[in-house]
């Protein structure tokens, strides 16, 4: 009668296999997860421009008051990403003693420095700057991702 069990033969080669089949889905992982990250940029680049855009709604509508001292041209658009979580009070007559605010929280850029503070985790563009070139300016236009890199379909990160 013959003892029964694998011989270690066996053993080797179900490690061998197991081993190149962890190989193979190692790529793909990484992948998904740096198509999450991107996926997760974009979702914040939406929620940022649509409070710049619902922003810069208010302030044509008369429901915000303009920054003191503020170009007229850019005035329509926030200082600072900050000053979309502020609670700001909406001058419209219908809509007295209530307040506008248009982020709960300003999304962090998720390639970015996870130290840095989520609104400066972002690139600024103002409002007189080119869309090729931007830089920041007295108000936040438009943001963009400062991260070196390309996006899995070879689009710089910073273009998006």
């Amino acid at each position: 009668m013959r003892p029964s069990g694998y011989s270690l033969v066996e053993l080797l080669a179900v490690l061998a296999i197991l081993g190149v089949l962890a190989a193979m889905a190692m790529p793909v992982a990484q992948m998904s997860a740096e198509r999450s990250r991107e996926r997760e940029l974009k979702r914040a680049l939406w929620e940022i421009r649509d409070a710049l855009d619902a922003y810069h709604q208010a302030r044509l509508s008369g429901a915000l008051a303009p920054p003191a001292g503020a170009d007229p041209a850019a005035a329509a658009y926030p200082p600072s990403l900050q000053a979309l979580t502020e609670p700001q009070p909406d001058l419209r007559p219908a809509h007295r003693g209530e307040t506008l605010r248009f982020l709960r929280r300003v999304p962090r850029d998720p390639f970015a420095d996870p130290g840095l503070a989520p609104e400066r985790s972002w690139g600024l563009r103002g409002f007189l700057s080119e869309a090729d070139h931007p830089v920041p300016g007295p108000e936040v236009y438009d943001v963009y991702s400062r991260a070196p890199g390309q996006a899995l379909d070879g689009v710089p990160l910073s273009q998006w």
